[in-house]
């Protein structure tokens, strides 16, 4: 669910907007075709860890009257094992799955994976980029839809673009809201309740929850020069509902020792984790494209920072190198770097009172990342190119807790390697 959220945080409302905004004035399909665009992609995490593919097509049609409409269709499937808060240690610790029936074992000094990790997703999106009042203002209307086993999304968006200054300058302000339902498997879990021994209950009493979340930005894009196009966006969301990960859990240790303390009766020294029930989001977006004699350079900045204490920095850099006759290759490297949220911890000490809220899940941690990649991209035919896409992607985490006894013989938060191989295929399809 938010594992598949993150990996795919490349279609956020931002960037979805910015790519709204480029597509009204940059989009020349001629009448009675669709531009289509299809991919498909595969990533994968080191050692055993979480593997997807996700195909994805997508048509553009520019009308007779200019409005512009888009649709798009993603399907994947995720399988492998994700981490499930809980730490490794030196004595091996026995799990229960989401449905309370089943338990697994994980080997001392292992990091506690859930290899039972399976889920697929369909989403289905649109958008119509309408002119409205003149032809110097222009509304795109977007809505999304997805659904996989144990969650649901619907969306809606509106972005309203104007032009100025000889259409030199746009001013964008968007607005999108989203409602999500979430059924994970067993239920949801009662906040800080102990993992039960399989077959003895599970300590989730709700079966659902939701929650909703509303985007704001406000841009403007401005022609520099013949060569140059900079953007500038403010973004703010606001969630509030359920934002608790139903299948995180955070290890209960001996504040002495450092190990799992030794349970009584049907508990396992594992806490289900808890976290607010709201979250306000500020972000700044600066993007420059410069175009040489030939080749494009495209450079990014992002800076995130909300109520949960997480400040993020994202800079991301292509280069578009022509190589002739259509053909180019593209380098891509990208940073990413945040700090851990308040209420991250990896583990609670047994005897002391509980926080308000905590979470153990690695995403919310502190740590790099850091992306580098190429793009080759030739005609494939009259209308149509064919183009892949290779990356490989390293995250670094750094501990934010001092190690407690045996805490300190184990990485409690290791570092992430994965990769993407993408091939596409663009086309023009004439009715």
């Amino acid at each position: 669910m938010n594992k598949r959220k993150k990996i795919r945080e490349k279609l956020s409302f931002a960037s979805a907007a910015l790519l709204q905004m480029t597509s009204a004035s940059a989009t020349e399909t001629p009448d009675e075709t669709w531009d289509m665009s299809s991919a498909i992609l595969f990533y994968n995490e080191s050692d055993g860890r979480v593997s997807a593919i996700e195909p994805v097509i997508s048509g553009t049609k520019e009308l007779k009257n200019g409005d512009i409409i888009n649709l798009k269709a993603v399907f994947d499937s995720l399988t492998g094992a994700t981490p499930t808060g809980a730490h490794a240690s030196s004595t091996d610790q026995t799990f229960t799955n989401p449905s309370g029936k089943k338990s697994y074992t994980v080997t001392a000094g292992e990091l506690p994976l859930d290899d039972t990790f399976l889920d697929t997703r369909v989403a289905l999106s649109g958008s119509w980029n309408s002119a409205v009042f003149d032809n110097y203002s222009r509304l795109i209307l977007s809505g999304n839809l997805s659904k996989e086993f144990d969650y649901s999304s619907l969306g809606v968006s509106a972005n309203f673009l104007r032009d100025f200054n000889n259409r030199n300058t746009t001013f964008n302000a968007a607005l999108g809201l989203s409602s999500d339902s979430i059924e994970p498997s067993g239920g949801i879990p009662t906040a800080f309740a102990n993992m039960k021994v399989a077959g003895t209950g599970t300590n989730r009493d709700a079966t659902d929850d939701s929650k909703t979340i509303t985007d704001f930005i406000f841009g403007v894009t401005q022609v520099i020069n013949r060569s140059t196009l900079m953007q500038f966006n403010l973004g703010v969301s606001e969630s509030s509902g359920y934002l608790t990960d139903p299948y995180k859990i955070i290890t209960l240790i001996d504040p002495v020792n450092g190990l799992p303390i030794a349970t009584s009766g049907d508990d396992l020294p594992y806490l289900y984790e808890n976290r607010p029930d709201s979250r306000s989001r500020q972000t700044f977006f600066w993007k420059t494209v410069h175009h040489l004699n030939e080749d494009i350079i495209n450079i990014s900045y992002r800076y995130h920072t909300d109520d949960w204490g997480i400040d993020s920095h994202t800079i991301d850099f292509h280069y578009r190198y022509e190589l002739g006759n259509g053909s180019y290759l593209q380098p891509h490297l990208r940073y990413y770097s945040q700090n851990a949220a308040d209420f991250f911890t990896t583990s609670l000490a047994d005897g002391q009172a509980l926080p308000e809220f905590a979470s153990a899940d690695y995403r919310l941690g502190d740590f790099i990342t850091s992306t580098i990649g190429i793009k080759y991209a030739t005609p494939a035919g009259k209308n149509s190119e064919f183009s892949v896409r290779a990356e490989i992607i390293s995250q670094t985490q750094n501990e934010v807790n001092t190690p407690v006894g045996d805490q300190a013989n184990h990485d409690l938060t290791p570092d992430l390697d994965s990769f993407i191989i993408q091939l596409g295929y663009d086309f023009y399809f004439e009715q």
